[in-house]
């Protein structure tokens, strides 16, 4: 090979190099959100397959972490055992242990159904700032709530769960969504929220979801 000894970068170069280079080690997440029975967990194997990233599950983590026996797998424990909310500090610090051990290629992350109050959404962004990750949009799967209700009855049928009946369905509906509107006004005011529509077949559904990813990856 030949090599042109007068070959020389200039800072310019150098600067636009180092430039790309961050750019291309910066993770950039995506945040899937929607109400209990949207399919949520179905378009995140969709998104893993077809775009190669992440998917963080917080309630998988919490219990892989507690049946690890860890000292934070511990302190999990104490608050799920009595039926109690882990606290978002606890929270926030798994996932930042977790996603310490993601190899350095790792294109980006699926938070799937978290952030679910405002304080999670920002203690993550405080996060990935310190990180120097971003988050680069949430998608909100949006489903009319008597399909939900129609979807979680059905499933409850299914898996025999204790929870999926009528009056508990309407009143986790209830709490999801005075919980989660205060996070979409916050990524929206942000200029980071898009709203697709949840209805129609799995394939239609991720290919709204397609057309927005697109534009990142």
């Amino acid at each position: 090979m030949c090599i042109n000894k007068d070959f020389r970068l200039s800072t310019f170069d150098y600067r636009l190099l180092t430039i790309d280079y961050l750019l291309s080690t910066i993770m950039k997440n995506i945040i899937l959100c929607g109400a209990p029975g949207c399919g949520k967990g179905t378009q995140a194997e969709f998104i893993v397959a077809h775009y190669g990233l992440v998917h963080l599950s917080t309630g998988q983590m919490m219990r892989r972490e507690a049946a690890s026996g860890s000292e934070l797998g511990k302190l999990i424990e104490s608050y799920t055992a009595q039926g109690h909310l882990v606290p978002d500090d606890i929270t926030i610090r798994m996932l930042e242990e977790y996603i310490s051990t993601l190899p350095a290629d790792t294109k980006g992350l699926i938070f799937d159904g978290f952030p679910r109050t405002l304080n999670q959404a920002v203690q993550l962004e405080r996060l990935m700032k310190k990180r120097g990750d971003e988050t680069a949009i949430l998608i909100d799967i949006n489903v009319p709530e008597d399909e939900l209700i129609r979807r979680l009855i059905e499933r409850g049928k299914i898996s025999g769960r204790a929870d999926d009946n009528l009056e508990t369905i309407k009143e986790r509906l209830v709490v999801y969504h005075e919980q989660t509107r205060p996070v979409d006004d916050y990524y929206e005011l942000h200029d980071k929220y898009a709203r697709i529509q949840g209805l129609g077949t799995i394939s239609e559904i991720f290919g709204r979801i397609s057309r927005i990813l697109n534009k990142i990856y």
